[in-house]
C-alpha cells in the first residue's frame, strides 16, 4: 500500500526558507519519479516541481524557478523540496505525489508565508 507523508511545513516570514520532506513507503521508491504540488485557497492545485527516479532530472514551475530545489535520497525513500526566498504567494498546502498505475497523494503540509 502506497503511503506518502509530508512534513516540514509551517509559518515563515517573507524571504525565509523551509525544507519539506516526503517519506514514501509501499512501493519501489527508486523506480518512480516524484512530484510536488501546491494548492492555495480558491485556486487549483498546481505542479511545482518534479524529479526523476534517479534524481538526475528536475523541472520547476516558472513561479518557483531559481528559488526552489527538489532532491531525493533513494536509500531513505524520501524526497525533499527546499524552498528559499519565500513570498506571500507561496502560501499553500503542499502535496507529495507519484504515479504508479494511478495517482497517489500525501495528506499535505501547510506553508504560510507572512510577516
Amino acid at each position: 500500500q502506497v503511503h506518502l507523508v509530508e512534513s516540514g511545513g509551517g509559518l515563515v516570514q517573507p524571504g525565509g526558507s523551509l525544507r519539506l520532506s516526503c517519506a514514501a513507503s509501499g512501493f519501489t521508491f527508486s523506480s518512480y519519479s516524484m512530484n510536488g504540488y501546491r494548492q492555495a485557497p480558491g485556486k487549483e492545485r498546481e505542479l511545482v516541481a518534479s524529479i526523476s527516479s534517479f534524481g538526475d532530472s528536475t523541472t520547476f514551475a516558472d513561479s518557483v524557478k531559481g528559488r526552489f530545489a527538489i532532491s531525493r535520497h533513494n536509500a531513505k525513500n524520501t524526497v525533499y523540496l527546499q524552498m528559499n526566498s519565500l513570498k506571500a504567494e507561496d502560501t499553500a498546502v503542499y502535496y507529495c505525489h507519484t504515479w504508479r498505475l494511478r495517482s497517489y497523494w500525501g495528506q499535505g503540509t501547510q506553508v504560510t508565508v507572512s510577516s
